[in-house]
């Protein structure tokens, strides 16, 4: 992500459901609900109560550029209509959603917009790219046409609005269907071991390596304690206090200081616990989307660390 994305933005929890109604979508089309005649429009006015439906689901589909405006900016008045004009021009290829994040500020601190106009681009549920400020037109259309290069074997949308026909869903794997759905449930101990048993019978399969990374990050963020900092920053020889610390520092944004934290303690520690912190980090990283620049720096920072 560019550095317009701040924080560590987080969709899972909408992605899964989304895959959950992309499931019970196709399934309506295949009964005859819908289907060929069906269109989606090219660009969308997106509220808090429909950023479900209109961003995360529809990512599942096409990339869905998210244009941040509001009525007091210039910029913006600049950028939006370029956005509109490629946006019907894309046949459907990708979805425009504007909002307004005076109109809608829940959605801008999700995404820690610090100004606007701020662009992101959706994709598969979760945020893939973004920048800030008015762009020429040449410099939009490139952007975009980078952000379909790249996702057009992942989105089955895309080709199909390219080719003119509908998209082909690739059949579910229903392991990974029974780990979603006990992700939805909230139950994260039954999650954790759908995409362990994947892992036992596959232990290169990506994807489960990553969701299992986020399932039990997800489970450690949820009980994290603030507090759990102040007690870590006051012991820093406690090894549990400080794999604590940084969880409860990444579940509220402060990405850079709980890998910064970690890596400190494995400076410190040796033997057994520093494989266990360094386990952990490493663990965390599976979190963050490929190439996010603050997992890179602390990828160089630990093997500095250790070696």
């Amino acid at each position: 992500m560019s550095a317009a994305m701040a924080g560590a933005v987080d969709l899972s929890a909408l992605k899964s459901r989304a895959e959950a109604t992309a499931r019970a979508a196709n399934q309506a089309t295949a009964n005859g609900d819908g289907g060929a005649g069906s269109t989606t429009a090219p660009i969308v006015e997106v509220t808090e109560a429909t950023f479900q439906a209109e961003v995360v689901e529809k990512s599942m589909q096409v990339p869905v550029v998210i244009d941040l405006w509001a009525t007091w900016c210039g910029p913006c008045k600049q950028l939006s209509p370029v956005l509109e004009r490629l946006a019907g021009e894309a046949n459907g290829a990708w979805v425009l959603a504007k909002i307004d994040v005076d109109a809608n500020p829940r959605i801008a601190q999700l995404f820690q917009v610090q100004s606007v106009p701020t662009v992101i681009a959706v994709a598969g549920g979760q945020p893939v790219d973004a920048f800030a400020g008015a762009q020429p037109e040449p410099q939009i259309r490139q952007w975009i046409d980078s952000l379909l290069n790249a996702l057009r074997d992942q989105l089955p949308g895309i080709r199909a609005a390219e080719q003119g026909t509908e998209p082909v869903e690739e059949p579910e794997d229903p392991r990974f269907t029974a780990a979603e759905e006990a992700l939805e449930r909230g139950d994260y101990a039954a999650a954790e071991a759908a995409y362990q048993k994947i892992l036992d019978s596959e232990p290169n399969n990506e994807q489960a390596k990553a969701a299992l990374a986020q399932v039990r990050f997800t489970a450690r963020a949820e009980q994290a304690d603030p507090a759990a900092i102040e007690r870590a920053d006051a012991a820093p020889e406690d090894v549990d206090a400080q794999l604590a610390a940084a969880d409860a520092e990444v579940a509220i944004g402060r990405v850079e200081a709980g890998f910064d934290r970690l890596v400190r303690a494995i400076k410190r520690t040796s033997g057994d616990e520093r494989d266990r912190v360094r386990r952990h980090l490493i663990e965390m990283f599976e979190v963050f989307p490929d190439g996010d620049e603050r997992v890179v720096a602390a990828r160089r920072a630990l093997a500095s660390a250790l070696f």
